[in-house]
């Protein structure tokens, strides 16, 4: 029907029959051409033209008038305009979220949880999943705002970098449309349960109010075999007691290393005790205008960190690390300080330990010790360190033997301050002692130098002037 109105519109258009002068190039002559019957295309300005007409051939130079009727006849009522309209897909309105890069030496972790749920609605970068990788708990985010539309993974399951874990909507069209009628279906699931109960009850009423009286006097005299039975059988605590958890990536990473440590290094621990009298006499006169001066207190950390740091100077070869055939020395001193976190055993690291005072000291355990505690702390953050130090005081240990951090050669344990009682002087006092622990690789360090290195460390904490006068 339309090409039927355009025919009979161009039937009466002025330009019936005539013909199109096209220049093919510049230094080509001016040739006619002749318009081909039913095609000819005519594009306006916003909308486009559709005309079909026959052709005659034109001799004479009649172009110019020929384009200026072409041009009129697009402002005629004999064409169709078409006015422009952009289609999108469906697929612009959902995005994806995917698991990020989790660090070089990472290649996948576990899903551990989903923050979210379908239908909940989420800001740009906001976290919807967890993942538990061998060190650290990474968080995906939302690439956009919108609400979520479902989970592609499953908690349990193991993931990669740029691996699909949800779909989100950005607009939210038809998501909480499900929500209503969900809930109308499980409403009335309960009135059918009661339906049933009401029919069941009153038949099940007459028939054991007879047979009761007989029962309950039958199974009078059977009472005492099942404790001779019980007496005899070992009885073992039932299933449902017990509960079955797996385990995180982090608890089954530090199982394995630590295991291997014992495995590979000849693990030898000494022992020694200090008197930590001056260190806290120093703490108590200056405590108040430490932190007024530096915003962050002084604890007994910054002062067992400069003493490693001083035994370490004087004894490289604990610094040092065996690989393969060779023995590695490193002139820099990099501090990990082991961190237990209800997920399991961080080891942040103190970078350049060396060149800190004890202000600066502080305040990057402390930094580092709240991102370990909120599951923040990175992988770089971690990656390293020469010496560790385990503090197990401050949850009241006395004594122990740490395990080395691989690829370390050494671990120094802090115990707890206890009141006991000291000959100083020829008198017997009491003095608040600290044991302290040394672990060991034996291969690489013999007792000789583990023995000088507590010692060191003892004589630093005990009169930590011996730092100001470098002795």
């Amino acid at each position: 029907m339309i090409w039927g109105t355009i025919r009979r519109k161009v039937a009466s258009s002025e330009v019936l029959g005539q013909a199109w002068k096209v220049r093919h190039g510049v230094s080509v002559p001016s040739c006619y051409r002749a318009v081909p019957k039913e095609q000819a295309l005519f594009i306006g300005k916003g909308y486009e033209c559709v005309q079909r007409a026959s052709y005659h051939i034109v001799l004479g130079n009649h172009a110019p008038s020929l384009i200026r009727e072409a041009a009129s006849l697009c402002q005629t009522d004999s064409f169709i305009r078409l006015s422009n309209r952009s289609f999108s897909s469906d697929s612009g309105d959902v995005v994806e979220a995917v698991v990020p890069f989790m660090g070089e030496s990472i290649t996948d972790g576990t899903l551990a949880t989903f923050l979210k749920k379908p239908g909940d609605r989420v800001a740009v970068d906001e976290p919807i999943a967890q993942i538990e990788t061998d060190k650290v708990t990474i968080d995906v985010v939302s690439p956009e705002a919108g609400v979520i539309k479902e989970f592609v993974a499953k908690e349990g399951e193991t993931v990669e970098p740029g691996v699909k874990i949800a779909i989100i909507s950005k607009s939210g069209e038809g998501i909480e449309q499900l929500a209503p009628s969900e809930q109308a279906d499980a409403k009335p699931e309960p009135t059918k349960t009661k339906e049933s109960a009401e029919k069941q009850v009153p038949k099940a009423e007459p028939a054991p109010v007879k047979d009761a009286q007989p029962k309950t006097k039958a199974p009078s005299p059977p009472p005492p075999p099942p404790p001779k039975q019980a007496a005899s059988e070992l009885r073992l605590p039932p299933k449902d007691r017990e509960r079955r958890v797996p385990m995180t990536r982090l608890r089954k990473r530090v199982a394995i290393r630590l295991k291997d440590s014992q495995n590979t290094f000849a693990l030898l621990t000494t022992f020694n005790e200090i008197d930590m009298t001056n260190l806290m006499k120093l703490r108590s006169d200056y405590k108040d205008a430490f932190v007024e001066k530096h915003g962050v207190k002084l604890g007994f950390m910054s002062g067992f960190v400069k003493a490693a740091v001083s035994a370490l100077e004087q004894l490289p070869i604990v610094n040092a690390v065996i690989d393969g055939d060779d023995i590695i020395y490193r002139d820099y001193i990099d501090i990990s300080i082991a961190v237990g976190t209800p997920k399991g055993l961080v080891v942040p690291v103190v970078r350049n330990a060396g060149g800190m005072n004890f202000a600066q000291i502080e305040k990057e355990i402390n930094t580092l010790a709240k991102k370990a505690a909120d599951g923040s702390i990175s992988i770089d953050e971690m990656a390293g360190g020469t010496f560790t130090i385990s503090n197990g005081g401050v949850y009241g240990s006395l004594l122990s033997t740490p395990i080395i951090n691989p690829p370390q050669s050494a671990i120094l344990g802090m115990h707890s301050i206890v009141n006991r009682p000291m000959v100083v002087g020829g008198n017997v006092v009491p003095r608040p002692m600290m044991y302290i622990a040394l672990t060991y690789d034996h291969r690489l360090i013999d007792g000789r130098e583990a023995v000088f290195f507590l010692r060191r460390i003892k004589d630093v904490v005990e009169d930590p002037r011996r730092l100001l006068l470098d002795v």
